[in-house]
């Protein structure tokens, strides 16, 4: 269809990230791990937005966005490969007692360090930051609400909802939301047989040529692609923060 995608990436490993170093909102297309091992940074994208210190993981699926603020000390992360155990997982935020023992791991075999990830991983929840956040909450369950008088009821100047919300997630509501579809989509057409029309009828598109453009300009893949791909579907190695 023409679309040309452009995800980011970068090898499995230890990462260096500068002092104040801002990544603007971008997409990966592969899944991967991010430890944190020292400093500290937030990130806020598909699935929310934490601050996060060392110790801290976050997993990220196929075709998920965010950016990443990092604070006056930079960061230092381990980046790995998602555990068989956690590929699954709905629980995108946790924590490890000990990092250092994945770095010397993963040195040597990272099927050890991921096994040892599994193993440490406590999930763990924490609370909106502010009004953004439970708006991009309720804009990934989809739920069917003006944006108006979703800012009427939260008490936010509607004049200055989009704003705020770029602001704290790199984008407005409206395209947080198609993102949100989109992958929703592409979750629904992996591994099933359920006909792309009625796909495209229960996540709300206005037919399924809607769904088959917002589809592929995500992941440079139609529905159908997706469908013959979807038994045994691995999107590889890994990815960057």
């Amino acid at each position: 269809m023409g679309f040309l995608c452009s995800f980011a990436e970068a090898p499995i490993g230890r990462l260096r990230h500068h002092a104040n170093e801002l990544r603007e909102r971008h997409c990966h297309d592969d899944p991967f791990v991010a430890v944190v091992l020292s400093g500290g940074y937030q990130e806020a994208g598909d699935e929310g937005r934490w601050n996060v210190r060392p110790g801290d993981v976050l997993i990220h699926h196929a075709f998920e966005s965010h950016l990443d603020r990092f604070d006056h000390r930079g960061a230092e992360v381990l980046v790995l490969p998602v555990p068989h155990a956690l590929s699954q997982s709905r629980t995108m935020r946790g924590r490890v007692a000990d990092p250092d023992l994945l770095v010397r791991l993963a040195e040597r075999d990272l099927g050890e360090a991921q096994a040892s990830l599994a193993g440490q991983f406590a999930s763990c929840t924490a609370a909106p930051l502010d009004w953004p956040d439970a708006l991009a909450a309720d804009l990934r369950a989809m739920r069917d609400i003006p944006l108006g008088q979703w800012a009427e009821q939260a008490g936010v100047r509607q004049e200055t909802l989009s704003r705020g919300f770029r602001l704290a997630y790199g984008c407005t509501p409206k395209a947080y939301r198609a993102n949100a579809r989109a992958r929703a989509a592409v979750s629904a057409l992996r591994g099933t047989d359920t006909p792309f029309a009625a796909v495209a009828q229960q996540l709300g598109y206005a037919d399924q040529a809607h769904m088959t453009r917002a589809v592929t300009m995500l992941t440079g893949l139609t529905p159908g692609g997706w469908r013959r791909r979807s038994n045994g579907f691995n999107t590889g190695a890994g990815a960057a923060p």
